[in-house]
């Protein structure tokens, strides 16, 4: 399949939304969805948003002039004390709160009344009954290792935290390059890892691989470890199973100086359902945060809904957007679960077949029009900030700005390439499909960045595959040694390559890789639980696999770097479209150009060709990265420092060139002028 010379590259603009002529019908919803955020935006806050979501500047605990002041929203209640350790967790007269306007409860204490460490929580009064609750502002929340109870903590360190290092800018060509990683899993031991032990031992290796931003995930406080963080129940407290703010800080500075940006799990689609921890009944009423009924509980996940129409609820989630820009100079969000803030059916056993599932009765606009409003929020406060949403409906718009009629985000997640990998990881290799494939890995909408991968966290959880092991399963106990001659485990490798460098060059605009992924890390990932005895077995990292040059972990390894490399040594390749120059699926043979870059991947499980012709404009080409070198767990079938050599050809169109090589089975070449 031949196609023009690449002299005039498409460069990798996202275009406005109005380029798609298929929202032409639904032009008047779009206007009225942005028309919607501007009012509810104007009503909330008279359109300075910024002011609006400094709502962590009031609530919760905060010490000024030599006082505490305290300050709760708990419209529902008749009665609240501060009760701790300086209480002997009595309900005592000095430490009852007493009401303000618009159900906002207070207390301003002497100096010498809190000190720092001291735990302490609410003692909450409502019609009818009472109950325990950890304040919803709270900064510091700890557990007991013994009773596992939880309690708000006193925080008030004698030194403050000062950032020291710049925030790395990522030039506008350049693509973002995510790292996804928990702290918590960072450590080889099994035992949950630090936020110290991340910054010492997990960042280095970010930094060396050639990543530039890393995805932190479980920062939010939650009850229950093997949530892996999405069942928060206090969105202000940076988890201190993992260590204490100031190490967090450090974490977030450090990688500064790495020159990594920092973007953590937001999640605001649901909230856990426990009441004393959580917000769920805070204040004895089911529907302060949330919605009421069935609206209100997220029955797949069990969690609680919120209600994103109520002023006070985008008061908490947008203040709480601000607080760690604010707090802890993160450089921005993966916004989870978006997909089902979108839709009442939560997107739940529906196929999003046509555009009229992203403009109908389905839809929450309230949530909608609270996402639009948290973009717009984190880009004034941070316009370098990151947004990335994770989606798997397709709603259009979700990445395209807000002055253009988009909800704002920067990125999306490339949902489909995942699930397209992991179906035809179970497909024999004799059907695989390169037009099909190609169509998978490059079909998105124009007018909006997309983030592409191969597997996330997602796959690897328990019930699940990481692609390795989909790809040799128990082969890879006994063969992953260097000596090992095994064809399962060849073939795994040559593909785990294979698909991460294709997935990667024909990215919208960014790729990601959960941490271990990139040299194949073993079996899946089980949190601690009383299934498996509270185990940390399955919820670590072995890093040691990966540094022993002797397993075939650290050829991957290598491999993942020198992908990478390619990007760092060609800079600006991302400011271009893939173009293709042949896809042919009798050979199992895609050719592409990116920036320069030419691509030619043989997927053929047995077919290696000599003297393969690939249209290339006149001219020397060299040879840049073979991915069957033996440092990649290859067969070195081609001679390194290849040059190759153009020559004219005769077309049904008229004279052109091209380029012959060979090109071995289960194997990529990437060339240059």
């Amino acid at each position: 399949m031949s196609r023009k010379y690449f002299t005039e590259r498409k460069k990798n603009i996202p275009q406005p939304l109005t380029a798609d002529p298929y929202l032409n019908d639904y032009r008047s919803i779009l206007t009225a969805r942005a028309e919607r955020a501007a009012a509810v935006e104007k009503d909330i806050c008279g359109g300075n948003l910024a002011d609006f979501a400094s709502g962590h500047e009031f609530f919760g605990l905060h010490f000024h002039d030599g006082k505490w002041i305290f300050r709760e929203w708990a419209p529902n209640a008749t009665g609240i004390y501060l009760i701790g350790e300086f209480s002997g967790w009595n309900e005592l007269p000095e430490y009852k709160l007493s009401p303000a306007a618009h159900g906002v409860w207070e207390i301003i204490l002497p100096e010498e009344a809190l000190k720092h460490n001291m735990l302490y929580r609410l003692s909450m009064h409502w019609p009818g009954g009472r109950g325990d609750r950890i304040p919803a502002w709270a900064r510091r929340v700890v557990q007991d290792h013994h009773s596992k109870i939880f309690n708000a903590q006193v925080w008030r360190p004698e030194k403050h935290w000062t950032f020291k290092h710049k925030i790395p800018v990522i030039p506008a060509d350049d693509p973002i390059l995510i790292y996804e990683a928990h702290p918590g899993m960072g450590t080889e031991a099994e035992d949950i890892g630090t936020y110290i032990e991340f910054e010492q031992q997990v960042l280095p290796r970010v930094a060396e691989a050639g990543y530039n931003t890393v995805q932190i995930m479980a920062v939010m406080e939650h009850p229950y470890y093997g949530s892996f963080g999405y069942h928060v129940s206090s969105f202000f407290a940076a988890s201190s199973r993992f260590g204490t703010p100031e190490e967090f800080k450090s974490l977030v500075d450090t990688a500064h100086k790495l020159g990594i940006r920092v973007i953590i799990d937001l999640v605001h689609s649901h909230a856990v359902r426990n009441e004393i921890e959580g917000l769920s009944k805070f204040d004895g009423s089911e529907y302060q945060y949330f919605h009421e009924g069935g609206r209100g509980l997220h029955s797949a996940w069990d969690s609680r809904c919120f209600n994103y129409a109520k002023p006070e609820v985008l008061h908490f989630l947008l203040s709480n957007c601000r607080f760690w820009l604010d707090e802890y100079n993160i450089d921005g969000f993966r916004f989870d679960g978006v997909t089902s803030m979108l839709y009442y059916h939560h997107g739940l056993g529906t196929a999003f077949t046509g555009y009229q599932h992203y403009f109908g009765g389905n839809v929450d606009e309230e949530a909608l029009t609270y996402l639009t409003l948290a973009n717009k929020l984190i880009h004034e406060v941070r316009p370098d900030a990151v947004t990335v949403a994770e989606d798997v409906s397709g709603m259009p718009g979700l990445a395209a700005p807000v002055s253009g009629g988009g909800i704002g985000f920067d990125y999306r997640m490339a949902m489909g390439v995942t699930d397209f990998w992991f179906k035809l990881f179970d497909i024999r290799d004799d059907d695989w499909s390169m037009n099909g494939m190609w169509y998978e890995l490059t079909n998105r909408r124009q007018d909006e960045k997309s983030v592409s991968y191969v597997e996330c966290h997602d796959q690897a959880l328990v019930g699940g595959k990481t692609a390795i092991f989909t790809l040799i399963d128990a082969a890879m106990y006994d063969n992953m040694h260097k000596g090992s001659s095994n064809l399962l485990i060849d073939r795994g490798i040559a593909i785990h390559k294979l698909s991460r460098l294709i997935t990667l060059f024909t990215a919208g605009h960014g790729y990601l890789n959960f941490m271990g992924n990139e040299f194949g890390h073993p079996e899946w990932i089980d949190f601690p639980r009383e299934g498996n005895n509270w185990s940390c077995k399955y919820a670590r990292r072995q890093w040691s696999l990966a540094d022993s040059e002797d397993l075939r972990f650290h050829q991957l390894l290598e491999f993942d770097h020198a992908m990478l490399e390619l990007i760092h040594n060609n800079p600006g390749v991302f400011a271009y479209k893939p173009q293709m120059i042949a896809v042919n699926d009798g050979d199992k043979i895609i050719a592409f150009e990116r920036g320069g870059l030419i691509f030619i991947f043989n997927f053929h499980h047995s077919n290696s060709y000599s003297d393969y012709s690939v249209e290339a404009p006149p001219g020397e080409y060299k040879l840049l990265l073979d991915s069957d070198e033996s440092r990649f767990g290859g067969h070195s079938r081609v001679a390194p420092g290849q040059v190759y050599h153009s020559h004219p050809c005769s077309s049904e169109t008229g004279r052109r060139y091209q380029i012959k090589l060979y090109i071995p089975c289960r194997c990529a070449l990437v060339i240059m002028k």
